[in-house]
């Protein structure tokens, strides 16, 4: 089944966010690596793709997980949780209907 992990950054995450990435990159090719990888990215701060400074306010990825006690795992081993990126960390089913 797919499920939505929805992050929420702390106040002023970009340093962390960047120190971090490489790690929590990797952990998503590999979900993309097995077929699992519906979608992922961050919520820029700004009404920009790049919104430089302003940095990001939280994540959102949506993958394939056998339950959600998986899902929850899968994002609570997070490297941006260790960094000190996410302030929250929502896990929900998700039901894809488009496209």
């Amino acid at each position: 089944m797919l499920y939505a992990i929805i992050s929420q950054d702390v106040e002023n995450s970009l340093e962390k966010r960047l120190a971090a990435r490489p790690a929590h990159v990797e952990r998503l090719q590999q979900l993309k690596q097995q077929g699992r990888l519906v979608l992922a990215g961050p919520h820029p701060s700004i009404d920009s793709i790049d919104p430089g400074d302003a940095g990001f306010t939280g994540s959102l990825v949506v993958a394939e997980f056998d339950s959600l006690d998986d899902a929850q795992s899968w994002a609570d081993n997070d490297p941006y949780i260790a960094a000190g990126v996410y302030e929250s960390v929502n896990v929900k089913p998700f039901k894809k209907v488009l496209p």
